[in-house]
């Protein structure tokens, strides 16, 4: 390259500079600064006046908490490495020692993100996915917004029997196969958005509905019982969220058809493409049967944990982890597709897990939530209820959905009593709006491979995730008003 050519060159980078992104990066960092720096902030006094102080290294678990939040929504620099800046900036300002910032990145729960989304390329490379891609075609025929609904009501039932993460990579290369359909190539669309943004909000939805759907289930049930004393059976549970789950669903559903209605109402011809296109692919290979089995083992291995004792001390990671192993043994896969990973995906995860432990492990997140359910232990009991449900889906959005739950639910079981709240409401508010977590993508691991589609962008996720999560508040009301008193569930004591 000529020195004129170089000259030219830099010139046109000068013109088209990024302003906008240099804006965003400066809030981030501003944010971060203004917090750490600043003096120090009151204790948080719960109902009982025991003290909650907010430490220094607390208050730099907010500081990059707010960093961290700027970047991912605007999206400044690639999502993975905002998640590095995460463990870098614990490190360096000594909010946690590099040991624990780091240790996370590799957290058992980053790895069973790492085995779905292994799970989700095995679909794709035996050609499982084409073929059931084809089939539901054939079903849901050629209206885009049957095709909208059939993927949605798959994703969501799904999550019934096995981990949303693990729904959610599965599904994801059927959606690439059915868009590939669509004849607009990998170009970005309304349907395209509609369809995997649809898919991230309903794999939440559908895993509320039981304790197979996700871990926070589990974990809350057992706050549940330690607080109250009193145990939620799996069917319990399954009984007070099914409607709240499934009317999520086919809100969802529509919520998607008015921000995203598809440029085309028909496919004009899908049906028979994709009867030929089925019939070419001929019949089961056996690496096809092959994966199917090993699958299929893991989900039922992973589902009997819930019901055989002798099944629950093994760990869901190592599980599903060993399905990624044989299929590397078998080879089913090989190492060109190790190296296709989306490991900005991966990445994404890490940080996540890195900034909820720390929000955890220095008192951060216990500050907010006191701080926060203590301004409405005087409202009224509808209020509080609503105001817990509201918490738990903003830090939802933030740190793993376990965390939110682990933060909350215990100060609010404490407090209603007082209120004259009945102890179920407080749980089952809690655990729906924990399961959908529709702004940010690292809330939920369903979020992030959606966005592995292209189809749209951290803004126009956060930006429709806005009356995605009112629509969640206002059936959280219905739920507390209407549904659950008329399914005999006790909302108020007193």
């Amino acid at each position: 390259m000529s020195d004129q050519e170089m000259i030219l060159e830099g010139e046109g980078a000068s013109a088209s500079f990024n302003w906008k992104r240099l804006l965003f990066i400066l809030i981030g960092v501003g944010l971060f600064a203004l917090v750490y720096f600043s003096p120090p902030w009151p204790d948080a006094v719960d109902p009982l006046g025991e003290h909650f102080p907010l430490s220094t290294a607390a208050k730099g678990a907010l500081a990059v908490f707010l960093l961290a939040g700027t970047w991912w929504v605007f999206e400044v620099v690639p999502i993975g490495i905002t998640s590095l800046t995460i463990g870098v900036l614990q490190v360096l300002f000594f909010i946690r020692p590099a040991k624990q910032a780091f240790k996370d990145f590799m957290d058992p729960s980053v790895m069973f993100i790492f085995a779905s989304i292994v799970i989700g390329m095995v679909f794709t490379r035996t050609g499982l996915t084409r073929r059931l891609a084809y089939k539901m075609l054939r079903i849901v025929g050629e209206r885009t917004s049957m095709i909208y609904l059939g993927c949605f009501v798959v994703t969501a039932a799904l999550t019934h029997i096995m981990a949303h993460t693990a729904v959610a990579a599965t599904i994801y290369p059927l959606l690439l196969a059915i868009y590939s359909l669509y004849g607009e190539g990998d170009k970005p669309t309304k349907f395209g958005k509609g369809l995997f943004i649809g898919m991230a909000y309903v794999a939440g939805a559908g895993s509320v509905i039981t304790l197979l759907g996700a871990a926070r289930g589990a974990v809350a049930i057992g706050f549940y019982n330690d607080i109250v004393g009193e145990s939620i059976s799996f069917f319990g549970l399954t009984y007070y969220m099914f409607p709240i789950g499934w009317l999520m669903v086919f809100l969802i559903w529509g919520l998607m058809m008015v921000a995203f209605k598809p440029e085309k109402a028909v496919i004009h011809g899908l049906k028979e493409k994709a009867a030929s296109l089925e019939k070419q692919l001929g019949p089961l290979t056996r690496n096809e049967i092959t994966a199917v089995v090993i699958i299929g083992i893991c989900i039922v291995v992973m589902s009997l944990q819930s019901f055989v004792p002798a099944l629950q001390k093994l760990d869901k990671t190592a599980i599903i982890l060993t399905s990624t192993i044989l299929f590397f043994l078998l080879r089913i896969l090989d190492i060109r597709d190790l190296e296709d990973i989306p490991w900005n995906i991966i990445l994404l995860f890490s940080g996540a897990m890195s900034i909820g432990f720390c929000l955890w492990e220095t008192g951060a997140a216990k500050w907010l939530a006191v701080n926060w359910l203590t301004m409405f232990e005087t409202a009224p009991r509808f209020v509080f209820i609503m105001s817990i449900a509201f918490f738990v889906m903003i830090m939802t959005n933030f740190i793993m959905n376990v965390a939110a739950i682990a933060i909350s639910l215990p100060v609010a079981l404490v407090i209603a009593p007082y209120l004259g709240v009945g102890s179920e409401v407080i749980l089952f508010a809690s655990l729906v709006t924990a399961g959908m977590p529709f702004l940010l993508l690292v809330g939920a691991a369903p979020n992030a491979i959606a966005y592995d589609s292209k189809q749209f962008t951290t803004g126009e996720f956060f930006l429709w995730g806005i009356p995605a999560s009112i629509i969640l508040m206002v059936v959280i009301a219905l739920a507390v008003l209407v549904i659950w008193p008329l399914m005999g569930m006790t909302i108020y004591t007193s």
